[in-house]
């Protein structure tokens, strides 16, 4: 993987950086600075081709209009003009916007572009053909720049055509913090210090179940809680009463070592129980009728012991249904454990992210990944086509 830094001459040079800005915008069209940490996380990159007096040119996405071109008309909600103006203010320079990706407006637009200027494009999908990894449209957006750089870790998990189809026609190149978010996860994995715990929560088990499968021989501990230790809990034929199971096909779980000393699940939980609205605390195997939302007493403080003594934390995912105070405990625990700890902390997705946020310790952690699903998909072992375009 080539990164842009590779290049000694970029004056005048027309380049083509995928960044992510999918952040919040609130109902009044503005970013909120406590919202923006996606935005600030690209600015090495872009403040590196300003001072190379390169022309830059920012491709992002912003939610889900589906390609619809109607919303792109005549709904704002997905436009990426907000967030133009909140980075005019983080690099206090004029950023100028444009209603398009493709096209004549575009284009004139590019042509017209100095050196030391920047132009945030409208969002790619707005057109199907972002998604579909469209040729045809990675083309027409590659024949705005002479140099592509992708700078968004946390989309290279998709064959999208602004990261994927758009590598066969122009030069490629990682960005900064593309580079940087690949070598703090792989060297966290393979060159960090010992202990190393991971500790993988939340739902979207599909997921996360290849990341604790290949993680087994690689890391020391891996802690469980969320649906994804509701899953594991019943792989291993234990009751979880009405427990979340998420869809997955416990077939799949079994695949896993189960009965690895490495693999943590909780030993207590926090239940609930729709009939009576009645609150406990159970032993794990005594759940009955109770669905589980947090993990218990016992659980935290056994998780909190080995992330003390870890030297190396990466966490994904919460413990319980934290938005919830009443099965907050968990997740509040696990956080307190890791900021409290020696250890070097990485956190990766948007619930881990939020939670941490809430309890004030985001500017806490040693590393934020800007990616939760790519960050899973990168510990799993597998190959991301936004990395393998730039091999």
């Amino acid at each position: 993987m080539k990164l842009i830094k590779k290049i000694k001459n970029l004056k005048n040079k027309k380049i083509l950086i995928r960044v992510d800005f999918n952040v919040p915008v609130g109902d009044d069209g503005i970013v909120d600075n406590k919202e923006d940490w996606r935005i600030k996380a690209a600015l090495p990159t872009i403040e590196y081709l300003l001072e190379k007096e390169a022309k830059i040119i920012l491709i992002s996405h912003l939610g889900r209009p589906e390609g619809n071109q109607e919303l792109r008309i005549k709904n704002q909600e997905y436009s990426l003009r907000p967030v133009a103006e909140r980075l005019e203010e983080l690099l206090d320079c004029k950023i100028k916007f444009i209603d398009d990706c493709v096209g004549d407006k575009a284009k004139d637009a590019v042509e017209k572009m100095r050196a030391g200027e920047i132009i945030l494009l409208e969002n790619l999908r707005f057109y199907k053909e972002e998604k579909n990894n469209g040729e045809k449209f990675a083309k027409e957006l590659s024949k705005l720049a002479d140099i592509y750089v992708n700078d968004a870790f946390s989309v290279s998990h998709r064959a999208h055509a602004s990261i994927s189809a758009i590598t066969k026609f122009l030069p490629s190149y990682a960005g900064l913090l593309l580079g940087k978010e690949v070598k703090i996860l792989s060297d966290a994995i393979n060159n960090s210090k010992g202990p190393v715990t991971v500790i993988i929560g939340g739902a979207k088990v599909k997921t996360k179940v290849p990341v604790i499968e290949y993680l087994m021989n690689k890391v020391d501990h891996i802690l469980v809680g969320g649906v994804v230790a509701n899953v594991i809990l019943k792989a291993k034929g234990i009751d979880t009463g009405k427990s979340l199971m998420d869809g997955i096909d416990i077939k799949e779980v079994r695949e896993i070592n189960l009965g690895s000393n490495k693999l943590y699940v909780p030993v207590d939980a926090v239940v609930y129980n729709s009939k009576s609205k009645k609150i406990s605390l159970q032993a794990i195997g005594k759940v009955g009728d109770n669905k589980i939302l947090d993990i218990g007493t016992e659980s935290a403080n056994l998780y909190s012991k080995i992330i003390s003594d870890s030297k190396t934390i990466i966490w994904n995912g919460p413990m319980g249904m934290f938005e919830d105070k009443n099965f907050s405990f968990g997740t509040r625990e696990i956080a307190k454990a890791v900021v409290e700890s020696d250890g070097y902390t990485i956190i990766g997705g948007g619930d881990t992210i939020m939670a941490l946020d809430q309890l004030g310790y985001l500017n806490k952690m040693d590393y934020i990944c800007t990616g939760g699903g790519a960050m899973l998909e990168f510990l799993a072992g597998e190959k991301l086509p936004g990395l393998e375009a730039l091999e």
